[in-house]
């Protein structure tokens, strides 16, 4: 009986092992086999702004590259933590992508008691793909035409000036936190708008004065005259605006900012899927095309690795948090 038992017992772990190895060898087989049908990359904003144009420029070539269909689903909403909460509950197989601006890191120094997602363990952080100086602008009927005589007319008389931004703790919304911290003004509110579109609609229309912007968004605008470009927020001026001053050449000593654009997926990716996708990107924006198309919207290519952009995030969180800290910017 006892022999009989053991004997069970030995087959009973035989194909409990031979089960174990058959799905091993499967999950292997299939990371092999990766991608074998429609992969989705959720952009967490609205579209027709500046993450969705990044995320639609890339769609097209990563379906190139790794010979599958891409579509870009669109999950707006809390400042872009709509869609990335859904990312982070997403299977970890490399179908679910996601990509956003510099915001997914500066959303956790914000929303402490309400975010519902680790945004860095959570996450797999993929690549850096790209980044892009913000345009400051202001509505053709604000008197300034330079950053200096804005700082001085808005100290003179703040009550009739207001800023926009596309998002809360959006680059945009930091920039202009930063810049008014820098100009010595308080009495400016920063305006909350849920996307690009209608922050820009607003100023436009002389509802609110000022908005440092995405040159995406922004730049067509100041082509047709409809703002008016003081400044750009770059190192570098800007060749699509080569005679608008950057920031630091406006006075603004040290001002330097850029929104930058990356590709994540849910957290636990595994290293195979990882390094495919890893290289595909790195392939689409190292090519020449790539960088003209962006060129052409004022971005630049800014590929980094997995690791290098885990290094990155971490490096900019550290910067943001400063910002926050002394701008006093808070959720409400």
């Amino acid at each position: 009986m006892r022999q009989n038992t053991y004997g069970s017992l030995l087959r009973a772990a035989a194909v409990a092992l031979g089960i174990a190895g058959m799905a091993a060898a499967g999950g292997a087989r299939a990371e092999q086999a990766y991608p074998s049908h429609t992969i989705t990359i959720v952009v967490p904003q609205p579209p027709g702004g500046s993450v969705d144009g990044v995320a639609r420029l890339f769609a097209d070539k990563l379906k190139s590259e790794l010979h599958e269909s891409v579509v870009v689903e669109n999950r707006p909403g809390a400042s872009g933590m709509i869609g990335a909460a859904y990312v982070a509950r997403a299977k970890p197989d490399g179908y679910t992508l996601y990509i956003n601006a510099s915001i997914h890191s500066i959303n956790p120094l914000l929303y402490k008691k309400t975010i519902t997602f680790d945004a860095v363990k959570d996450f797999t952080a993929v690549s850096m793909l790209a980044q892009g100086a913000l345009i400051f602008s202001v509505n053709p009927k604000v008197p300034a035409h330079t950053v200096k005589q804005f700082i001085d007319d808005v100290k003179a008389d703040p009550d009739k000036y207001t800023f926009a931004t596309s998002g809360f703790g959006s680059a945009g919304h930091l920039g202009a936190a930063q810049f008014l911290y820098e100009a010595h003004i308080s009495k400016v509110p920063i305006v909350l708008y849920k996307g690009a579109a209608p922050a820009l609609s607003d100023l436009v229309g002389g509802q609110v004065s000022a908005i440092m912007d995405p040159m995406l968004s922004s730049l067509p605008l100041v082509k047709s005259g409809k703002l008016r470009a003081l400044a750009v927020t770059g190192r570098a001026r800007s060749p699509l605006l080569p005679d608008v001053p950057t920031m630091r050449e406006s006075g603004m000593k040290d001002f330097e900012f850029y929104s930058w654009y990356g590709l994540w997926a849910p957290a636990k990716l595994p290293a195979a899927v990882l390094s495919k996708i890893e290289a595909a990107a790195a392939k689409i924006m190292g090519s020449p095309e790539m960088k003209q198309r962006l060129d052409a919207l004022g971005f630049e290519t800014a590929y980094k690795n997995s690791a290098d952009f885990t290094a990155y995030i971490a490096s900019e969180m550290a910067r943001y948090k400063k910002i926050i800290d002394t701008a006093h910017i808070t959720a409400s």
